[in-house]
């Protein structure tokens, strides 16, 4: 297949909108139109995973870190980033990063942690807003089902849990079209009045050419009437982290025990222990210390993530155990996720698992 129907179905799930402004997730390297029949999936794009990709055939890299996140300016080969780009431009591999937008969804890298902890009832920890916007449209009441279902389908209506939510009232709507139309109904020059559906329903942002698409579309007028409206509201399917409970409350011992084999890393850095059980957990893949508050304020017992400072651990404050469990501990089963979405998708694509760990801290115990 081309490489943009995977990458098409990857960023419906993990719109890259989602992505943090510091962010360069997306394809890096090659075109969109490349045709592809295998990847290799990886967490980092290192000089070994673009050999492993070439030995083995595949066409594209699927990573979670992007390999670029600055401009280059040269391509001398000095840097570890220049060699890779460079192979990969020189064997025609193409190279692709879902990053902080897949940390950023429902059944993304979060999600995956949550799932190998065993943990229940979860939520995202921190929704974003701004994401979100309102579209009014008006309608004749006999038009108002396809109007709606056309909308519904182009991914309307969606807000937690529900889908196809909207509201309607009813009223009148007055219009005179000039000469050169064709009403839908009434006649040119002379005002008419129609009984009309006011449609409210919320969207994401991100997918607004495809809704105004779809009420076009499917709405009878020629000139069809719409307000959009960009809402503060909280988008509780998108954000930073999220928090969960296990099955049963757990001493903090029992759950670092867990959090260790389940995680599979050697080292859990960690607060003192405060002698309470563990009941409500919290997690971000990667550097997370800018989620605290939150871990807090939601009542968590143990924030779970990595990359914490010294003196940022002084934050905890008896107040929550930080467990830092190592940035690649933390997001290396990103992978197993990637190859999942993908393999359930394209279940004749082949993806492949690099061989290769990519971690660059090495522990001396």
């Amino acid at each position: 297949m081309k490489l943009a129907e995977l990458t098409n179905y990857l960023e419906s799930l993990a719109p890259l909108a989602y992505q943090e402004d510091y962010d360069n997730a997306g394809l890096i390297v090659g075109r969109s139109d490349k045709e592809v029949h295998q990847a290799l999936i990886s967490l980092d794009c290192t000089e070994a995973v673009v050999d492993e990709a070439i030995a083995t055939g595949c066409q594209v890299i699927i990573s979670h870190h992007p390999i670029v996140f600055k401009g280059l300016k040269k391509f001398n080969g000095r840097t570890y980033v220049e060699r890779v780009v460079e192979k990969a431009i020189k064997h025609d591999l193409a190279i692709y990063a879902i990053h902080t937008n897949l940390d950023n969804v429902t059944g993304g890298v979060n999600s995956k942690i949550c799932e190998m902890l065993g943990l229940k009832n979860t939520r995202i920890l921190a929704p974003k807003n701004g994401l979100l916007k309102k579209l009014v449209t008006y309608v004749p009441v006999n038009d108002a089902g396809k109007v709606k279902n056309a909308l519904f389908a182009a991914g309307a209506g969606d807000i937690g849990n529900y889908s196809e939510c909207s509201f309607g009232t009813e009223g009148t709507g007055t219009f005179k079209g000039n000469d050169s139309t064709n009403p839908y109904v009434g006649e040119p020059c002379i005002r008419h009045h129609e009984p009309e559906l006011r449609i409210e329903t919320v969207y994401p942002a991100n997918i607004e050419s495809k809704i105004l698409m779809a009420l076009v579309l499917a709405h009878p007028y020629e000139e069809v009437a719409y307000d959009l409206y960009t809402l503060t509201n909280q988008h509780n399917q998108t954000g930073s982290g999220m928090i969960g409970e296990v099955d049963m409350a757990l001493s903090e011992d029992d759950f670092l025990h867990l959090l260790k084999k389940n995680m599979q890393t050697g080292v859990i850095k960690h607060t003192e222990l405060r002698g309470r059980d563990v009941k409500k957990v919290a997690v971000c893949g990667g550097a997370g210390g800018f989620l605290l508050k939150q871990a807090i304020a939601a009542g968590a017992d143990v924030f779970v993530t990595a990359d914490y400072k010294y003196h940022e651990f002084f934050d905890a404050d008896g107040k929550i155990v930080i467990a830092d469990i190592g940035h690649f501990e933390s997001e290396q089963f990103t992978q197993q996720l990637l190859f999942e979405i993908i393999q359930k998708k394209f279940a004749t694509f082949a993806v492949r698992l690099t061989t290769i760990n990519t971690n660059p801290v090495k522990y001396f115990i």
